[in-house]
């Protein structure tokens, strides 16, 4: 994955993709915190940290960096679906 302006690859960690996928759904930090059951200064060290490394300015900016390099589903757009497993 790369980063908003250079391209350059991007590595984010679980949570920070976690936080990202939250971000996309339109929560609030707060709510965000409520949900991983973390701080609300915690999840604000995240996103400044994702919006670093992502080179992205804010958070519109960030979902579609995440739109963009496949990192979010919302409404069935940029979504990838399985083939049904034959048992």
């Amino acid at each position: 994955m790369a980063g908003g302006k250079s391209g350059t690859p991007v590595s984010l960690s679980d949570r920070e993709l976690q936080i990202i996928d939250l971000v996309a759904t339109g929560l609030t930090n707060q709510e965000i915190a409520g949900k991983l059951e973390i701080s609300k200064r915690t999840v604000d060290n995240h996103i400044s940290n994702i919006l670093t490394k992502t080179e992205t300015e804010n958070r519109v900016a960030l979902v579609r960096w995440a739109l963009q390099w496949g990192k979010v589903c919302l409404n069935d757009v940029n979504c990838c679906t399985l083939p049904n497993q034959i048992e």
